[in-house]
């Protein structure tokens, strides 16, 4: 069983999250909403956590087919449900951008087991109906 603990440490709404291994997560919400900007916001978050759950996938896939990775970056978009309660994620595109001497078959391969396969926030992300799309750029 995996153990989290949160606590309110700033303000009415700054949140401080931390694992068994002692990582600190910093949550917050906006201004507009009484939040003091001491952290991310939990969605956005989970949004974060995406790029880096299919990050791993990708970078694991791709040593393993001895790629030379110099670097992996990844932008993500997305958009809520408007006027609902709770607001989940709709629609989120991801674009990775790899560089190195990669070969596109095998970047694209690696995205796409990742996003379709490995990627247990990705999956968590199609359970709730959000509509996941992702493209991949190699550069060398």
């Amino acid at each position: 069983m995996i153990h989290i603990e949160v606590n309110r440490v700033n303000g009415d709404f700054g949140f401080e999250a931390k694992d068994a291994n002692g990582h600190v997560v910093r949550m917050d919400t906006s201004p507009e909403t009484g939040g003091n900007n001491f952290g991310a916001r939990p969605m956005q978050m989970l949004l974060m956590s995406l790029g880096g759950c299919s990050g791993i996938d990708i970078v694991s896939i791709l040593k393993k087919q001895r790629q030379n990775i110099e670097s992996l970056s990844m932008n993500i978009e997305g958009e809520r449900e408007p006027g609902k309660e709770p607001s989940l994620w709709k629609d989120v595109t991801i674009v990775f951008e790899l560089k190195g001497n990669i070969d596109q078959e095998k970047a694209k391969r690696a995205c796409e087991l990742s996003m379709e396969k490995y990627c247990s926030v990705a999956a968590t992300l199609k359970a709730a109906g959000c509509d996941v799309k992702w493209k991949v750029a190699v550069r060398n």
